[in-house]
């Protein structure tokens, strides 16, 4: 059973002839009256009695006649349905950030897209790097915010920004009025960092490694803030990237002199995978396009 046959058979019930129906339909009479018989064919039934010029349902014909027109009606919500979703900024997206970014760079675009498209349903997942990656990997969420590059060609990548990285002292630590300095100027001082599985903690011990240091490391944490802390109160020396600079009076902050110490951010997708509008929007709002 096809869908423009039942098409047809409601035209022919509402127009009572073959030659109206296939006008109204833009097909030839034979054509339409071939699909009429090969419907009823199926149906093992005849749905019209044609009386020479007059044509009338059977009792077939009438029992049929409100499921064809059901059909085509759940076929034309459906249709809109859909066009709603082409045309409309609504339903649900899910963005996913890990931890040393969300706090300083999504809150104002969130904010923002928030703003601009009411109708839309704003998730937002907060991860480390490689679990962020899984639910790209899985569709469970639409896009993540994190370090890039990211490995796996399966991945569509968006760079956002690239930012400098600081070393942050004690405010009156030796080398706090210095403009820059190399990270092996801090080989003695003890060290603050991110924890294990932060993709950031590699960032800083890359940069460690290419000046030679093997830093001390002192205290770990998950937060760039209760590093920041700890460094304010004199414990120890940190790195963090430039978004993360916090204007704390107890801090100074020194730009490595190391060229390739930066960090660049940006939105990570699965290649391939159709956006609705509203994905589509959100990677826009993101992307300040």
């Amino acid at each position: 059973m096809e869908l423009h046959q039942l098409r047809y058979f409601c035209a022919i019930a509402d127009t009572r002839s073959f030659s109206r129906a296939a006008l109204h339909c833009h097909v030839s009479q034979p054509s339409l009256s071939q699909q009429i018989l090969k419907l009823e064919d199926e149906l093992g039934v005849r749905l019209f009695d044609r009386l020479g010029r007059t044509i009338r349902l059977t009792n077939s014909g009438e029992a049929f006649l409100p499921r064809a027109r059901a059909v085509l009606r759940e076929l034309e919500a459906a249709r809109g349905d859909v066009d709603v979703q082409k045309e409309s900024i609504s339903g649900a997206v899910t963005i996913g950030v890990i931890p040393t970014v969300s706090p300083y760079l999504l809150p104002p675009h969130l904010a923002q897209f928030s703003k601009k498209f009411p109708q839309a349903q704003l998730s937002v997942v907060e991860e480390i790097t490689p679990i962020l990656l899984e639910h790209v990997r899985a569709a469970t969420i639409d896009l993540a915010v994190l370090a890039l590059p990211v490995r796996g060609k399966e991945f569509e990548s968006f760079p956002m920004l690239t930012e400098a990285l600081f070393a942050a002292v004690p405010k009156r630590h030796r080398l706090a009025r210095r403009h820059t300095l190399s990270l092996k100027d801090l080989q003695t001082d003890p060290f603050l960092l991110l924890r294990d599985g932060h993709c950031f903690r590699d960032t800083a011990v890359a940069a460690c490694a290419r000046a030679r240091l093997h830093p001390q490391i002192v205290f770990e944490s998950g937060q760039f803030s209760s590093l920041l802390s700890m460094v304010a109160s004199g414990i120890g020396v940190s790195i963090v990237p430039e978004m993360a600079i916090d204007k704390r009076p107890r801090c100074s902050y020194v730009r490595l002199s190391d060229e390739q110490a930066v960090r660049t951010v940006g939105m990570v997708r699965l290649r391939g995978r159709s956006f609705s509008r509203t994905q589509s929007a959100s990677l826009a709002q993101l992307l300040n396009r």
